[in-house]
């Protein structure tokens, strides 16, 4: 049978192109990374064997490796997060813990809040930014985590770094407080949904120690080891997280 030895032949030579992936790598995909929160989170969760996927306007793919890829992105454009989630699946796999960092102000006065300074294609730039291209990053998320279904092990953790304004207002950031409202409800509304499933929501608040807002001197290290102790968490914890560097988790009253 020279013609089916010939074609037997041909099959075992055969190499495919495509990359084979390892599935049970643990990946965690992090939108909007920054050189203090985005890094940090980045070396910790790499510390604990995890393959990274970063993605940002600035960053390039000519810097990729093996463990960790970059991926340009613009959070003003929802669908970017799309494109970040199938990249990232391409590359290393399925993110099993993917984190939320981006986050848009228009500064106003603070007597003037509504004053014609923050212009509608402003306003709707920072609302994308701080809410519609983070509820598609945790719908894309959810999809995700469902399909790790058998992987019992994977963290399937959503962490959305958020700040004091889903509970106070400061006047001359009011498009950041818009938006970190609404999406402190659908992070609110998922983990309470989801449990059952094994998928965490969370909505992180880094507070001093008296429950300030931390403001600029946010820390980037505290960050990082705090969303590990909450992707290696067993079940959903509280979906509102305030933490304080040194500390962890520390409940305060409503601002």
């Amino acid at each position: 049978f020279p013609s089916y030895q010939s074609s037997l032949s041909s099959i075992l030579k055969f190499k495919p192109k495509f990359k084979l992936l390892n599935m049970s790598s643990k990946v965690i995909l992090i939108l909007g990374s920054g050189a203090r929160i985005g890094a940090n989170v980045s070396r910790a969760f790499a510390a604990k064997g995890y393959k990274v996927a970063l993605a940002a306007r600035s960053l390039t793919e000519a810097d990729n490796t093996s463990s960790e890829i970059h991926i340009q992105a613009d959070f003003s454009d929802p669908k970017s997060v799309i494109s970040a989630f199938a990249k990232t699946k391409e590359l290393l796999g399925t993110p099993s813990v993917v984190v939320y960092n981006a986050a848009a102000a228009t500064i106003v006065p603070s007597q003037d809040p509504l004053s014609p300074s923050l212009t509608l294609s402003a306003f709707q730039s920072d609302l994308n930014i701080n809410t519609t291209s983070a509820f598609v990053a945790a719908q894309q998320a959810a999809l995700a985590f469902a399909t790790l279904a058998e992987h019992t092990d994977a963290a399937k953790t959503f962490i959305y770094t958020g700040n004091i304004l889903n509970e106070t207002v400061i006047a001359p950031l009011m498009s950041c407080g818009v938006g970190k409202n609404a999406s402190a409800h659908f992070v609110k509304t998922a983990a309470g949904a989801y449990g059952e499933r094994g998928f965490k929501f969370y909505y992180a608040d880094e507070r001093n120690a008296d429950g300030s807002p931390a403001y600029a001197v946010v820390d980037g290290e505290a960050h990082g080891n705090f969303y590990v102790e909450l992707a290696e968490g067993q079940g959903q914890g509280p979906w509102q997280q305030t933490f304080v560097s040194g500390v962890g988790y520390k409940k305060f009253a409503v601002a």
